[in-house]
């Protein structure tokens, strides 16, 4: 691939001048993409495994995604890099594709994991790489209940409802108060309609299938919430909407579980609901549901395995998954969680795990990339009005089987 070889050269320019130093079997690195809240209870357990190990010392170094994942594959094709990785499952593909993360279940017998929800166990051609800690990754319709009681169920019922709740409250032609928000010029968040219009990013066989009905009908919806029934703003990316929506200026927006309990410190009264069913298929708008969780670097020593495995079964812990979901309402992995009262009786986590029901699993090949950066810059020249919602089908298709080809020479 030629990725790879760009990588294979970054590498040599990158460490062939200097000697890289053996890290002590009695130091355990983790690099991760956690948000500040997730952050601090990663500290918190943390801590309590080195009261419980003195001798071994746990380090955990935050990176932004992107850098996380390019400087892991720098680093581990270079023979060093952390011994854990943590990250959505969409990783997974890339990483095993270059041999940088080892099979997880020569270490993990069948019994323990029979104890995770299968959907916390990412397998790729035939090998367990990812264990995750949290599921779902997912998006939903959040509401404000100071401003709206009950969350449309249909696209229809949204429509009315974002017509009502957009409001210009002392008519100078400017909205104070937006139905619905969100960050609807990324092609992530475009998937709900998508697939609620019957389209999907690719195939059994992990060819793209963009330039389909779902896709062209799926563009026409988010456009004409724009354009015609005017109940979102003209224009919104992630900050935009999410202040809007903290600000008390929009009644619901749709975003991920990671917001969820920052709009809940914000002072809000949130609703969770299922994203609505587009009347006219008959299905539900299926976000993308991706676990999130720990892979072990291939460079790991053989003896060092059994330790980092020591400390990945204790973040596991029921204990510490339950401690998670109570503070950051995010659905955990253990089964035998789900039967706790606080999973049972949470409504936020009830209305999560119905939409995790109706999610679909983000593909974890290669390929994905290449369809994010074909859909990209489509789908915003549809916003912007440069292209039609086919045309930009056709052209999308057209640049994803030619990004894919590239990939793979």
């Amino acid at each position: 691939m030629k990725f790879l070889s760009l990588i294979a050269i970054v590498t040599i320019l990158l460490f062939s001048s200097c000697a890289m130093r053996r890290v002590s079997t009695n130091r355990i690195v983790i690099w991760h993409q956690m948000r500040v809240d997730e952050r601090a209870i990663l500290e918190q357990q943390l801590k309590r495994f080195m009261d419980v190990h003195p001798d071994i010392h746990v380090e955990a170094i935050y990176k932004e995604t992107e850098e996380l994942r390019s400087g892991f594959i720098v680093a581990a094709i270079a023979g060093q890099g952390p011994d854990l990785v943590y990250g959505p499952s969409d990783q997974v593909g890339p990483f095993q594709v270059m041999d940088i993360i080892s099979p997880l279940e020569p270490w993990f017998d069948r019994p323990y994991l029979a104890e995770f929800n299968p959907k916390g166990l990412t397998w790729y051609k035939d090998h367990l790489y990812q264990i995750a800690d949290k599921l779902g990754n997912h998006l939903t319709l959040v509401y404000n209940r100071r401003l709206l009681q009950t969350p449309p169920a249909t696209d229809e019922e949204l429509i009315e409802t974002g017509k009502r709740l957009t409001v210009d409250r002392d008519g100078d032609g400017r909205i104070d108060q937006y139905g619905l928000v969100w960050n609807y010029t990324e092609p992530f968040f475009f998937i709900p309609f998508m697939s609620g219009f019957g389209g999907w990013v690719m195939d059994d066989k992990d060819q793209p299938t963009l330039n389909s009905p779902g896709m062209i009908n799926g563009l026409k919806f988010i456009k004409d919430l724009r354009d015609k029934y005017k109940i979102i703003p003209t224009e919104a990316d992630y900050n935009i909407a999410d202040a809007l929506f903290k600000d008390g200026k929009a009644a619901m927006i749709i975003n991920g579980d990671w917001s969820w309990s920052g709009y809940t410190k914000a002072g809000l009264d949130i609703g969770i609901a299922p994203l609505p069913k587009i009347v006219s298929t008959g299905l539900m708008c299926a976000p993308m549901i991706s676990p999130k969780g720990f892979s072990l670097n291939a460079n790991v020593s053989k003896d060092k395995i059994p330790l980092v495995v020591e400390l990945l079964k204790f973040l596991l812990e029921p204990a510490n998954e339950l401690e998670t979901a109570k503070i950051l309402n995010t659905m955990p992995t253990r089964k035998v969680l789900y039967d706790d009262p606080f999973i049972k009786n949470d409504d936020i986590l009830i209305n999560s795990q119905k939409q995790i029901d109706v999610g679909r699993a983000m593909p974890v090949v290669p390929e994905l990339r290449a369809i994010w950066d074909a859909m990209r810059p489509s789908y915003q020249a549809v916003l912007g009005g440069a292209k039609t919602p086919e045309q930009a089908a056709e052209d999308m298709q057209t640049m994803a089987v030619r990004k894919i080809a590239e990939m793979n020479e």
